[in-house]
């Protein structure tokens, strides 16, 4: 099978500095740290880079830094979608003349569109340049849903490739992995879900906890490639508690992901408005369950 984006790819957040632009020399340091850490492929400007709140140009300044960082490392995938097939496009073309490698297509959000609007909007984005293509099925966030025909439908499109589905439902996915084309790939959109889809015929994640714990996450992964399932299931296990912190129940990530790299001396700034700074309370009993992994060394090698 081939795996051209690798199974471990970040989901990366945008660092802000103090006066709320971005930070560039920071996403520099963290696109270097999570490559030497064991990254396949960036993705800049997903959800958990706040990409509703940056600008055109402020995108271009990423995919173009990330491209001179990465240096044929690892790969860039820019995340272009949207609610309009017209600017998605555009973002697309974008991002192409950037340099990066592949795109992420979500779920149009608020307009609901039918499942027959899905495949035309992601066909019609997939026809306008020759990147690759990836489906971003999480409608906890969207509202609509990707349905496993369509998504068997879109695999169908030479250069839509793959999925990232964190539906959370297993029984979609198994039908995606039993329906779709052949060498479509489905990639976990859920840290704590990478285990149990990849026993069903997942390849890979799409990763917010991958900030802290490549290593963990990639051993795991691993492991299971090799059927140590006891290993795996160990790992797993291991970086549980992380991956729920991240995650707590009316605080939208990125908040408390920057939360924990800021705790560790990793200091990437504040959300944009509207999302806003992690509760105290919760930030503290975060920056506990950090440090009680085993962090990526990268981390400590700037910290200011």
């Amino acid at each position: 099978m081939k795996l051209e984006f690798g199974r471990l790819i970040t989901a990366m957040i945008t660092p802000f500095g103090d006066d709320g632009a971005i930070d560039i020399d920071t996403f520099a340091v963290l696109a270097d740290g999570l490559i030497e850490a064991g990254n396949d492929t960036l993705l800049v400007t997903g959800t958990t880079g706040e990409s509703p709140v940056l600008s055109e140009s402020e995108r271009a300044d990423l995919y173009r830094e990330a491209f001179r960082v990465a240096n044929g490392r690892a790969k860039i995938m820019a995340g272009t979608g949207g609610y309009n097939t017209a600017e998605s496009i555009h973002l697309s073309q974008m991002a192409a003349e950037c340099g990066v490698d592949a795109l992420l297509q979500v779920a149009p959000y608020y307009n609901k569109p039918p499942q027959e609007g899905l495949y035309q909007h992601f066909a019609a984005i997939a026809a306008s340049t020759d990147l690759p293509n990836m489906l971003y099925n999480v409608p906890s966030r969207t509202v609509t849903n990707i349905d496993a025909a369509t998504v068997a439908r879109c695999s169908q499109i030479e250069n839509i490739f793959a999925v990232k589905e964190a539906s959370g439902d297993f029984d979609q996915i198994a039908e995606i992995i039993r329906t779709a084309e052949p060498g479509f790939l489905v990639y976990s959109g859920n840290d704590g879900d990478t285990l149990p889809m990849m026993a069903l015929g997942g390849v890979g994640v799409v990763s917010v906890a991958s900030h802290l714990v490549s290593g963990q996450i990639k051993a795991m992964m691993n492991a299971t490639v090799d059927g140590d399932l006891s290993t795996a299931a160990s790992l797993h296990m291991e970086i549980l508690p992380l991956v729920r912190a991240l995650f707590p129940a009316g605080w939208s990530s990125p908040i408390a992901l920057k939360s924990a790299l800021n705790s560790v001396g990793f200091n990437v700034g504040l959300p944009r408005l509207p999302l806003v700074e992690h509760e105290p309370s919760l930030a503290a009993e975060l920056a506990a369950i950090t440090r009680g992994q085993t962090l990526d060394q990268y981390l400590f090698a700037r910290v200011s």
